[in-house]
């Protein structure tokens, strides 16, 4: 018999800064090579993107920019769902059995106006929420 398989968060950016948008590349997501590293985001990974300024979701891939830039470029067909300045939730989801879930903890980075890390959390038991850069 197969294991049940549960999908969990994995990785997440919030709040991110749209800086650019181009409708001629082919499409996915640029994000600082940085900030992807930090939440654990793979090259061409699978993300969900939620636009909290017009509510738009959608699907593509991470690619990575050009590290501690700040870069959060909507490429492609995605350039249609938002604009420069828009904040951006960035997911990633993970597979795991119920006993992998009960260890699994989410990578989660919070950011400023400047595409900053203004909070990092990385929990093993339980919320341990702390502030970057102090």
């Amino acid at each position: 018999m197969l294991a049940m398989q549960l999908t969990l968060l994995k990785s997440k950016i919030h709040r991110a800064v749209v800086t650019g948008a181009s409708l001629d590349y082919e499409g996915s997501l640029t994000i600082s090579a940085d900030l992807a590293e930090l939440v654990g985001l793979v090259q061409h990974e699978k993300i969900l993107v939620s636009n909290l300024n017009n509510g738009e979701r959608f699907e593509t891939y991470a690619i990575y920019g050009e590290p501690r830039r700040g870069v959060i470029e909507l490429n492609g067909a995605t350039a249609h769902l938002g604009k420069i300045g828009d904040r951006l939730t960035i997911m990633s989801f993970a597979r795991c059995t119920p006993e992998e879930a009960a260890l699994h903890a989410p990578r989660i980075a919070v950011l400023n106006e400047k595409n900053e890390v203004a909070r990092y959390e990385e929990r093993d038991s339980g919320p341990s929420l702390r502030v970057v850069g102090k």
